[in-house]
């Protein structure tokens, strides 16, 4: 029997990345779950995994830490021998008025970088080998604030920003062997949100999220999921792409 395959999904306590690591698990993955503050939510994530037929662990890590994503690699080939599939999830923001723009401080600007888009980078540095060797794949949830320069902060966007083009460039650095590639969500239907904004502003701005673009809906995290799995499990001549997930609001409003 081939043995099953694995996957590191960062941030997988909840929302997307819960949501992923359960497709994948569901797929016939091993999965490690990965939290930074959210231990009772990511048990809860690792049980329904467990659930699903996968085998998993469980790892508290920081991933702007660079010792924290060696240490998952690392328990992982341990643990499994292999890496198949890396989901680089966490993520941080600001909100309100805490993400002014000429208000923001460095460390605030610094800590956002940090996670976004220096964490996603020693992710995959840390993986790479492992991933070469299975010829594995690799996607990066990114954001349409990346792409259009919209987005709750400017450190976010700017972060965003950075992974978008760091999916390009190692689409092709680490090409044939591995296939990297980022999903640029829009508004998304998860606590994320909620806790960033109030429930208050959350539900105005979906409102007005699915009045104007033109699908009238924000993703869910099982949609951002199911494109994610995709990328994983599929698309098997699919390399730096950057696949908008947001109802059509690049295109702009809908005709009136």
């Amino acid at each position: 029997m081939e043995p099953r395959k694995t996957a590191l999904v960062t941030g997988s306590a909840t929302g997307v990345g819960a949501a992923t690591a359960l497709m994948l698990a569901q797929r016939g993955y091993n999965v490690l779950v990965n939290y930074s503050k959210s231990e009772d939510e990511a048990r809860q994530s690792e049980a329904q995994c467990r659930a699903a037929g996968a085998d998993t662990l469980l790892l508290r890590g920081d991933v702007a830490q660079d010792a924290d994503c060696k240490a998952m690699a690392a328990a992982m080939m341990e643990r499994w021998g292999r890496i198949d599939a890396l989901v680089n999830n966490a993520g941080v923001s600001v909100f309100g008025e805490a993400a002014g723009w000429d208000a923001l401080d460095a460390q605030t600007f610094q800590r956002i970088l940090g996670v976004n888009t220096v964490g996603t980078f020693q992710m995959v540095r840390a993986c790479a080998p492992h991933l070469k060797a299975s010829r594995g794949a690799i996607v990066n949830v990114s954001s349409v604030a990346g792409s259009l320069g919209i987005g709750s902060s400017m450190p976010y966007i700017a972060s965003k920003g950075a992974v978008n083009s760091m999916t390009l460039h190692l689409a092709r650095a680490l090409a044939p062997d591995v296939r990297v590639n980022a999903v640029c969500p829009g508004l998304i239907t998860s606590r994320w949100f909620v806790q960033g904004i109030g429930q208050e502003a959350y539900e105005k701005a979906r409102a007005g999220y699915e009045k104007n673009v033109p699908l009238q809906r924000a993703s869910s995290p099982e949609d951002v999921a199911e494109a994610i799995v995709w990328l994983i499990d599929g698309a098997r001549t699919v390399t730096g792409e950057l696949i908008l997930l947001d109802g059509g609001m690049h295109l702009g409003s809908r005709p009136i």
